[in-house]
């Protein structure tokens, strides 16, 4: 599919009117990005969401990064999803993912139970991708889908993720940029946003597996170290230096979620900014 090396990671769109994101969709179309990702949190329901952004644009590759397994039953994903592969052929990637989870489920049974649910019937022409952090995980994205998507992580977690998926799986990972040359100014910012990942059992148990102490979860506040590895900040060709260690451990696209936006505005111009440094590189 028409990923390319780097895309938009965004929320920016969940709580959008359509004309705001439909002329946003067009214009990051008209920039040369490739690809554009879009959660399921508590916003637009997923398939609906990346229907429309087929819709008004004409070569975006439109990536659900993710679905959760919570949102829809598996015929109803499977069924979803199939429409928009024949109607948008090559230009949907399905993004499937244990999201906020139910209480006594356990993630990998749940997605395995989820994945023969949906090919009981087959879906041709779809494609899938498996939010996948854990060892366990990573091999059920490896054996049951086109691969893995991973958020959050180091280039040293893209580097393991990519031994684990083998040369062929496609591995997608996102990562959080944030334009502030100033330390003080951008870890306040990067807390801000990190937060409610630091104080979410199952993010902490994530973290601790890449490496990080208690000292560096810090309660939900997050150490310099952490916060500085999780959102690259500085100028940007320092952001864009940081965001190639992916690609070099491992990655073949990295999906850039664009943080610190102030109430009601668009990360529109840091996306210029980012067009500019990093898709002429990128053909």
């Amino acid at each position: 599919m028409r990923l390319g090396r780097y895309g938009i990671w965004t929320f920016d769109f969940e709580d959008r009117p359509a004309s705001l994101i439909r002329d946003s969709v067009q214009e990051l179309e008209e920039l040369g990005w490739p690809a554009i990702w879009v959660p399921e949190r508590d916003g637009r329901e997923a398939l609906t969401h990346a229907g429309f952004l087929l819709s008004v644009t004409e070569r975006l590759t439109v990536v659900n990064g993710i679905a959760q397994i919570w949102s829809r039953e598996p015929r109803w994903t499977r069924a979803g999803a199939q429409l928009l592969a024949e109607a948008y052929p090559d230009r949907h990637l399905l993004g499937l993912g244990y999201g906020a989870g139910k209480p006594g489920t356990r993630p990998l049974r749940a997605m395995n139970d989820y994945l023969d649910a949906m090919d009981a019937v087959p879906a041709p022409g779809t494609r899938r991708l498996l939010a996948a952090y854990g060892p366990k995980m990573l091999e059920l994205a490896r054996d049951r889908s086109a691969g893995a998507h991973t958020y959050h992580v180091t280039p040293e977690h893209t580097a393991r993720a990519r031994e684990i998926l083998g040369e062929e799986p496609f591995l997608g990972v996102e990562h959080a940029v944030l334009f502030e040359p100033d330390a003080a100014k951008a870890r306040e910012l990067a807390r801000t946003h990190l937060h409610p990942y630091l104080t979410s059992e199952y993010n902490v148990a994530k973290f601790r597996r890449l490496g990080y102490s208690e000292s560096d979860i810090d309660g939900g506040r997050g150490s310099d170290r952490l916060v500085d590895d999780l959102v690259f900040w500085g100028e940007p060709e320092q952001v864009t230096g940081k965001l190639r260690a992916h690609l070099d451990a491992g990655a073949d696209h990295v999906g850039i979620q664009v943080i610190g936006l102030e109430a009601g505005t668009t990360a529109m111009p840091h996306w210029r900014r980012l067009a500019e440094a990093l898709l002429p590189a990128a053909v």
